[in-house]
């Protein structure tokens, strides 16, 4: 390591042994990256759900025959197509299959409404849309006229003992039916399209790494949602930068929990892409139920957890509940929202592996930072830069800035993962990507002079009070640290021309909460324009499907409370 590289890149010397400065991204497609795990290890299991299991042979035989069916109904090169479905077999098959013919994959949350699948929909436009039953006459209606949907009855995948208890006419049966699958009148359905269709000529062209593979959403809570454009290039750069990060994986011996929905850009990431060029097992779960995925480790243990914070806790004490072990997982990696040092202790005194913290967006495939896989990890850091990754920190209101190391400022980053524009948006991607390539974040960071990074806040999630920046994140640390404060989140509300800090709480079980009191408390702690001006209890906050809070949605529901 020369000492420009350690000058310009401190972070290095705090890699976990093996670990490499920079990956060799691969030339290929992310479908390269089934065919070569199936040429590999064919007869290893790819995919477990509930215990139905598909080797990696039968796996990329399935994909073949899935994509010829699609290439029949006239999918080519550039097509959109909807995936509208939770974590199953089906799934992947449909993803990987539209990525062979080299059309482009757009993930879609199944539990949305129709107006905000409409709203995606109508943006990008699809030829076809392929959705769970449950939910395919929603996506019908929400579609544009030219869409066809195509429905996918999920139960299809389940083991052969679990659909014939499924026929039973019992409630529990009929309960566990409605849940899983529904009529979808007039619709095709996937297992007939596919049922019987040829495997695909090997001689068909695929994707190359130039190529979209696919459409993410993503600015849903802070604007109108926008596509974020990623390549075959750095779906499987940033694949390859996470298998680095984790050196001592075995290829074809993991198992990786796909826990985290699909449609979600680090869920897709760790377990449809990375998983599968790691040729690991990657057991599958519709939702996150922690008893569920105990009875799985029983059965077909852990090696590799990716997962949000709140999950952690959650397992940790149903497995001491149950007396499960977790002593198989040896990493866990949690991501989209901050990891309290106290969950990482329940986790780990659970007897699970080491649970350490990442970073990253969806306009960056979308990891570009973690905490090394050894007891150099930092809680309460958002870690470090990937390998082949860049970062700098620049003033907030003039990214041609860059401020000296331990102030706050914005956080850019560069790498191969790092997308090529958001569909349709040309100004967007201009405001967003730098010259250079440097992707703007939006989020207000502090860097340790060893290249830890400290996430401070999100630019757009400020509150400025009289010309001051307040940043929620500081107002809702000190609101938690109050006794019978269960959780809190701050936002900015408008009182005349300008903004004040409101924040909504949350009471733990039992518990009368005194808002005056925590005002007080708050003005004790923290600067006079910082402290909130209202505090609302309220019975929970609104997250998102990964469990972030939804600020937008807390300001809406707050400004809603004020008017009435």
């Amino acid at each position: 390591m020369t000492d420009r590289v350690t000058n310009e890149r401190p972070w290095l010397a705090h890699y976990a042994p093996g670990v490499p400065a920079d990956v060799d991204i691969p030339s290929g497609s992310v479908v390269d990256l089934l065919d070569a795990s199936a040429r590999r290890f064919p007869d290893h299991v790819a995919l477990d759900f509930l215990g139905a299991q598909t080797s990696y042979a039968d796996l990329w035989d399935q994909v073949l025959r899935a994509a010829r069916a699609l290439h029949d109904l006239g999918i080519g090169a550039g097509d959109r197509v909807a995936i509208v479905l939770p974590n199953c077999p089906q799934h992947v098959v449909a993803f990987y299959a539209v990525l062979r013919l080299g059309a482009i994959v757009v993930e879609h949350n199944p539990l949305y409404t129709a107006e905000e699948l409409g709203r995606q929909l109508s943006d990008h436009s699809p030829a076809y849309a392929i959705a769970w039953d449950v939910v395919a006459p929603t996506v019908a209606a929400a579609a544009p006229s030219h869409t066809q949907v195509i429905a996918v009855d999920v139960s299809r995948a389940l083991p052969l003992r679990s659909r014939v208890a499924l026929r039973l006419p019992v409630r529990k049966a009929r309960a566990t039916r409605a849940a899983l699958t529904a009529k979808a009148p007039g619709l095709p359905t996937w297992h007939r399209l596919v049922a019987h269709a040829t495997p695909l000529d090997p001689r068909f062209p695929g994707p190359t790494g130039d190529d979209i593979a696919l459409l993410q959403y993503t600015g849903g809570t802070t604007g109108a949602p926008k596509g974020a454009m990623l390549t075959h290039r750095n779906l499987v750069a940033n694949a390859t930068q996470a298998l680095a990060w984790a050196p001592t994986m075995v290829p074809g011996n993991e198992v990786f929990y796909g826990v985290l929905p699909f449609f979600h850009a680090y869920g897709l990431t760790l377990c449809l892409t990375t998983a599968i060029l790691c040729g690991a097992t990657v057991v599958l779960f519709p939702r996150f139920d922690p008893d569920q995925v105990l009875d799985a480790m029983t059965r077909i243990p852990a090696t590799f957890l990716p997962g949000v914070p709140p999950m952690y806790p959650r397992l940790a004490e149903r497995a001491r509940a149950r007396g499960v072990s977790l002593a198989s997982i040896r990493y866990a990696f949690a991501g989209a929202m901050a990891l309290p040092p106290e969950t990482i202790d329940e986790w780990e005194a659970a007897g699970a592996g080491l649970l350490v913290e990442g970073y990253g967006m969806t306009e960056s495939s979308p990891i570009t930072l973690g905490n090394p896989l050894t007891t150099e990890r930092r809680p309460e850091s958002i870690g470090i830069p990937f390998p082949s990754t860049w970062i700098r920190v620049v003033h907030k209101d003039d990214p041609t800035i860059d401020v000296p190391v331990g102030d706050p400022g914005e956080l850019l980053v560069s790498g191969p993962q790092v997308f090529v524009g958001y569909w349709n948006r040309p100004d967007e991607t201009g405001a967003t990507l730098l010259p250079g390539g440097w992707l703007r974040t939006g989020d207000v960071v502090v860097v340790d002079d060893d290249g830890f990074v400290h996430l401070v806040d999100r630019i757009k999630e400020l509150v400025i009070v009289g010309g001051f920046n307040v940043y929620p994140s500081e107002v809702e640390a000190v609101l938690r640290r109050q006794p019978g404060v269960a959780d809190a989140a701050v936002v900015a509300l408008p009182d005349g021309d300008i903004d004040h800090v409101a924040a909504a709480v949350v009471a733990e079980p039992g518990v009368t909460l005194d808002t005056d009191a925590l005002i007080a408390e708050c003005r004790r702690h923290l600067a006079g324009y910082k402290t909130p001006r209202q505090v609302v209890v309220v019975d929970e906050l609104p997250r998102s499907t990964i469990g972030k809070v939804l600020r937008g949605k807390v300001r809406d529901d707050l400004l809603a409370r004020v008017a009435g």
